[in-house]
């Protein structure tokens, strides 16, 4: 896969969409070999002599060759010894250490990147992101996903100057994380449905070319399926490449429409719940792999209907608030004084079902995915990923509620 990410901003630069595409990364660089550059790399973008490094102890064990780089730099390092859940708390503890340096690098591609690109993004301060797996595709993204009192929130973040990510130590990472990597990616494909069927129904933003990009990023992650566990350089620095542009398109609209739909909310329903347990979750791809073959599914299904009837959403909020428990406060905020539903015209979702059909049929089916998951070795039940039967049903009947977002899973109880 090609990536030159001058050509990406120029081609972004005059949108039809109207909206400005502005991206904060100023360089990239994939290549084999590269750990020992890394001090290089960041003199090169201005990166100052003061520097907060990052990492866990599985992350740091994987970059070998990386302090060595940074020898001209001055260091404050925070070594956790495996960050599983990025959270509102560690944020803070990143921010005060953050105080008294000139910008920061985290090594790691999952909750060590979202608690440090939320710090730089409140203290203004450059950021770094060494890649030591393909396992998610927040790289470039202006939000990141933190619990804060055991909810899921996504908060405003940045996106980092520098992004580094050396293709051997891709290509090295545990089969697991690429494995989940590539649930991240597939997961995709429902938050393009639900994005453009809301723009549909609501008016929300929406832009196609940005919707292209995600789209054909992740067709290509698709074709690469059987590839995705083996130990290649080329495979790795393509799924990565892919990652990236996902959440290069995040960046494009600031949000995480492109890349995040119900599945993402399906998944991180499973986590708070197991976190008010004191349990924590797998892998964000992993979980987010099996919520998408749920969706799908659902969806493969809505599909089916030539045409619909459309009614008013009705909700037993009692048992709705009773099933998300000490987490019913944060759900109330987010649906009072009126919920996303309130203001659809049900003609609309009557008027518009065909091209809704054909939105759904424009992506790959449940079979097509499940059997690609299959082959990039991919969990593809909540078995898999330690999520019970009774929680499964739970999440698919009540995570809606959880995010103030339209969604073709949200507007299903509006269809007789």
């Amino acid at each position: 896969m090609d990536f030159n990410l001058e050509n990406i901003k120029k081609e972004y630069s005059n949108c039809d969409c109207g909206q400005k595409h502005v991206l904060n990364i100023k360089d990239v660089v994939i290549e084999s070999g590269i750990t020992s550059q890394v001090g290089e790399i960041l003199k090169k973008n201005g990166f100052k002599s003061k520097l907060l490094f990052v990492a866990d102890k599985n992350t740091l064990g994987a970059s070998i060759g990386i302090l060595e780089s940074l020898k001209d730099f001055s260091l404050t390092k925070k070594i956790y010894v495996d960050l599983r859940e990025a959270t509102i708390s560690e944020s803070k503890v990143i921010m005060e250490l953050l105080k008294d340096n000139d910008g920061v690098i985290a090594v790691g591609t999952g909750s060590i990147h979202d608690i440090c690109r939320y710090a730089s993004a409140k203290l203004s301060k450059p950021l770094c992101l060494f890649a030591t797996a393909p396992s998610m595709d927040g790289f470039a993204s202006y939000c990141a996903p933190l619990t804060d009192g055991n909810f899921k929130i996504t908060y405003p973040a940045k996106s980092p100057e520098v992004i580094i990510a050396d293709t051997k130590i891709l290509a090295k990472s545990p089969k697991h994380l690429k494995s989940a990597g590539f649930g991240d990616m597939v997961g995709k494909y429902v938050g393009l449905i639900d994005w453009k069927v809301s723009s549909l129904i609501t008016g929300e933003y929406f832009c196609q070319k940005v919707w292209d990009l995600t789209k054909t990023a992740t067709d290509y992650i698709m074709s690469l399926a059987d590839r995705i566990t083996l130990d290649d350089e080329e495979s790795a620095s393509s799924v990565f490449k892919g990652l990236l542009l996902t959440g290069i398109g995040m960046s494009f609209v600031k949000n995480s429409r492109p890349a995040s739909g119900t599945e993402h909310i399906l998944s991180h329903f499973w986590e708070c719940k197991k976190l008010l347990e004191g349990k924590l979750s797998d892998f964000h791809g992993k979980k987010v792999g099996v919520a998408t073959l749920l969706i799908m599914r659902e969806y493969g299904e809505l599909a089916k209907k030539e045409r619909v009837k459309a009614k008013k959403e009705v909700v037993d909020w009692e048992d709705v608030y009773y099933n998300y428990g000490a987490l019913k406060d944060e759900v109330i905020a987010l649906n009072t004084p009126d919920t996303i539903t309130d203001g659809v015209l049900l003609s609309k979702i009557e008027e518009n079902w065909p091209k809704i059909r054909e939105i759904i049929l424009s992506m790959p089916s449940y079979e097509q995915i499940k059997l690609a998951m299959i082959k990039a070795g991919c969990a593809l039940t909540t078995e898999e990923i330690g999520v019970s039967e009774e929680l499964k049903e739970q999440g698919l009947k009540y995570h809606p509620f959880m995010r103030r977002r339209m969604s073709l899973r949200r507007l299903s109880n509006m269809i007789e």
